[in-house]
């Protein structure tokens, strides 16, 4: 009998794993969307300019290659749409219940219940979180916010029923988020004030567009398409990781990067200011081609004085007040929250947050002692700062089904505790190589200090260890 399954997320990590499910023939799973539509983090991010910084060909599933892709690198409503298509054609999504929160999920000696929010619940064989990291907005706690007068959002929950135009609007951040809004935003703004707490590497963006005959012949020539993105994929790997990793190319990546802030910002004072004084890598690199000529327009200024407080014209900081009727809050997510809110009891009641105390970790990002049964998609350590994360949660879900096919047995799988501590072992040993280290500070690590985000490693190193038989790192319990 093929066990139950609960899928919690039905954004990239969620769908490849039903997808996956589906196709190895077991159809008893549930995927649990709080959500009223699937997507995840590309359903939240509605923001003007919102977009992919990986190339859309190595962002999304090995197993469908899309043709129809608009651009080299792809714009939120398309990546959103290419969801949609998936779970229309490998018939997902009637196994989604939409508008339906997990809030905690226990695990009995045998079997986990999944409780939801109003009091609802059910009971699985296993368990697979797909809920992200980048999926809880944070809202920076400065004095006065609930004074403001104006109105006030999130990047990732946009407010399309204020119209920006002709409105004095403040942006609080500049990473990704803000280098992809702020331009859309300064063509509509009567006034756009920038506040930069820490300037960001930022490298050209070579968009383009796919014309209908470079669409045609990825869609129809015999292996291009497939040629493409393990080009793509190839170079990621041999040129921007040994830039996180300390390497030949991470000159070339800051040489680079004061190219293009050399050539779009002419003003010497504002280049100083947009300057970073940490090792390329330390924070994400932002690929853009729009946001410093933004930055440079008569009508849009850069602070990065500290700010005081929210007052209710504006924003105070230590070098004045800036008046603003609209705050856009570009201040990421609360990325080393794993799972959180979501109340996670494992074996003999152990508690998933206390066990995280001092930063989340799991055996190959996936599985944690003392939860058997529990996997995760896009989990501790598993993000990317130089490929595709699409990549490495189709490791993830490879791992899983593998873990799922000895089920049911001699009873739940949990990961080893020896297998544990040698993984975080090896793992503390290649992170200490990272740029990601001492002094560098980024959403990648915890206010402690520990990268609880990143992956240190190659993507193909990452995929060799996933592909491993998981019983020997395994037990019964």
């Amino acid at each position: 009998m093929a066990p139950r399954i609960a899928i919690v997320g039905a954004g990239f990590g969620g769908l490849c794993m039903a997808i996956r499910l589906r196709r190895a023939g077991i159809g008893s799973f549930t995927i649990f969307e709080r959500a009223g539509g699937l997507g995840g983090t590309w359903r939240d991010n509605t923001y003007p300019g919102a977009g992919c910084d990986i190339p859309s060909h190595l962002y999304s599933y090995s197993f469908e290659r899309y043709g129809s892709w608009t651009r080299r690198y792809p714009e939120q409503p398309e990546i959103l749409a290419y969801l949609e298509h998936c779970a229309d054609k490998y018939d997902v999504r009637r196994h989604i219940r939409f508008n339906t929160e997990v809030v905690r999920a226990s695990f009995d000696g045998a079997r986990w219940h999944v409780g939801t929010a109003g009091g609802g619940g059910e009971t699985f064989d296993a368990v697979v979180m797909a809920v992200g990291q980048l999926n809880r907005p944070h809202m920076p706690e400065i004095p006065g916010m609930h004074d403001f007068g104006g109105t006030a959002f999130h990047s990732a929950r946009w407010d399309h029923d204020h119209d920006v135009t002709g409105r004095n609007v403040a942006v609080i951040g500049s990473g990704s988020s803000a280098a992809q809004l702020v331009p859309r935003v300064a063509e509509r703004a009567r006034r756009l004030t920038v506040f930069q707490r820490t300037p960001n590497w930022v490298i050209p963006k070579p968009d383009a567009a796919f014309g209908p005959a470079a669409r045609l012949a990825l869609r129809l020539v015999p292996g291009l398409q497939r040629a493409y993105r393990e080009w793509l994929f190839r170079y990621m790997e041999s040129t921007l990781h040994p830039a996180l990793a300390g390497g030949w190319s991470a000159a070339v990546l800051e040489r680079r990067a004061r190219e293009h802030l050399r050539a779009q910002v002419p003003d010497p004072e504002l280049r100083a200011r947009l300057t970073p004084d940490y090792p390329v890598g330390c924070k994400r690199v932002v690929i853009d081609s729009a946001f410093y000529p933004a930055l440079t327009r008569p009508d849009v200024d850069v602070v990065t004085e500290p700010i005081v407080r929210i007052v209710p014209g504006g924003v105070e900081t230590t070098g004045g007040t800036h008046e603003a009727d609209t705050i856009v809050y570009a201040t990421g997510f609360l990325a080393t929250e794993f799972l959180a809110p979501i109340e996670v009891t494992g074996r003999d009641g152990q508690e998933l947050a206390r066990q995280w105390t001092g930063g989340a970790h799991a055996y190959l990002g996936i599985s944690v002692p003392n939860f058997p049964n529990l996997f995760l998609l896009y989990g501790p350590n598993t993000n990317l700062g130089h490929n595709s994360i699409v990549f490495m949660i189709e490791c993830q879900v490879r791992h899983i089904l593998a873990c799922l096919r000895e089920l049911p047995g001699d009873g739940p799988l949990e990961v080893r505790p020896d297998a544990m501590a040698a993984w975080t072992r090896q793992l503390d040993r290649a992170m200490g190589r990272m740029v990601w280290g001492d002094g560098c500070r980024s959403w990648y690590k915890t206010p402690e200090g520990r990268v609880t985000n990143n992956w240190p490693g190659r993507a193909t190193l990452y995929r060799r260890l996933t592909a491993r038989p998981p019983l020997p790192a395994y037990r019964r319990v």
